[in-house]
């Protein structure tokens, strides 16, 4: 096992040292790989907060919800979190049709683990916003 960062060996494990196998499944790489992409696309994070914070809501709803984004690209981005299991389309039969997203379990425990990263933004924004400015002054000189 690697460990993603090192420490000496009196060094208590910190919370966040994680241990990754020396050798990595191919599947559960490539299934990393598509995550990673996925919740970097702002349409599936918003989507998920979206969900979390107002529950069961349809398309309209959360169109209305989420602000920005077209009709297109809600629906693309909902086809596949719905392929990946991480929400519920419901349709129900009446006329008009009704059809409402929710999270699955699986959504929900993909919006906790994204949690970390508003975590670290919160603690760490000072030092960005310093280290930016930094690279800006740097950049005039």
């Amino acid at each position: 096992m690697q460990r993603l960062h090192t420490r000496s060996a009196e060094a208590p494990l910190e919370k966040t040292e994680r241990m990754i196998p020396d050798v990595v499944d191919p599947r559960v790489e490539a299934l990393v790989h598509e995550l990673i992409g996925r919740v970097a696309d702002k349409w599936t994070m918003l989507i998920l907060e979206t969900l979390e914070e107002k529950g069961e809501l349809r398309f309209t709803q959360l169109s209305r919800d989420i602000g920005t984004i077209s009709q297109k690209m809600l629906t693309q981005t909902l086809r596949q979190m719905e392929r990946d299991g991480l929400i519920k389309r419901t349709v129900h039969a009446v006329v008009p049709p009704k059809v409402e997203y929710r999270l699955t379990d699986l959504g929900k425990s993909l919006g906790a683990a994204f949690c970390g990263v508003w975590i670290w933004a919160e603690a760490n924004l000072a030092e960005v916003h310093e280290a930016r400015n930094a690279f800006e002054q740097a950049a005039k000189a």
